[in-house]
């Protein structure tokens, strides 16, 4: 790609809103898609909003490709466990979600997903199998990330916000 060419796709980039997170004439150069912090922050905001309106108080854990949390808002008034286990909720629906194409910890609990037949994944430090947890998929269906919710009671509750929040969003990342 020449100067003028590099030029003008960074504008367009930036025009679309879209970070320009490397620019090469390589092939050495990895990018990877994902939500930007603001559009994370409505995802969680969404689903804690959501539950706080069903009487439950919970948090939202976004995590992108990485695997790393992206945002985090903790309701007003939810136990300190609730912090880790929904990153490991996100955590589990983005990673697993990826590696066997399901959409939700639900799903992978329900499919009976743990790996191989002695269980190991399932004792990867941040993988919990536990509802509560959606898989974040662009429209061609690309994994780009995943939201997990805890502290409702019971995960099919954690879920059904965490399903609003990305159902409410999802013409925004397509």
């Amino acid at each position: 790609m020449n100067r003028i060419g590099g030029r003008i796709l960074m504008i367009m980039l930036l025009l679309q809103g879209v970070p320009a997170v490397a620019m090469a004439t390589g092939t050495n150069i990895v990018t990877t898609q994902k939500l930007n912090w603001q559009m994370a922050e409505k995802l969680a905001a969404e689903a804690v909003r959501t539950c706080a309106e069903k009487g439950f108080s919970v948090t939202a854990s976004v995590v992108d490709p990485s695997g790393h949390q992206q945002v985090v808002i903790k309701g007003d008034s939810v136990p300190l466990q609730s912090l880790s286990v929904s990153y490991r909720k996100a955590y589990t629906a983005y990673a697993y979600g990826l590696a066997f194409n399901r959409n939700s910890t639900s799903e992978l609990v329900a499919a009976r997903e743990n790996g191989p037949a002695d269980g190991s994944l399932a004792t990867v430090p941040e993988v919990i199998f536990i509802a509560g947890g959606v898989t974040l998929r662009k429209a061609d269906g690309s994994v780009i990330g995943g939201i997990g919710v805890s502290g409702a009671p019971g995960g099919d509750k954690d879920e059904a916000c965490a399903r609003a929040a990305v159902n409410r969003y999802r013409a925004a990342f397509q």
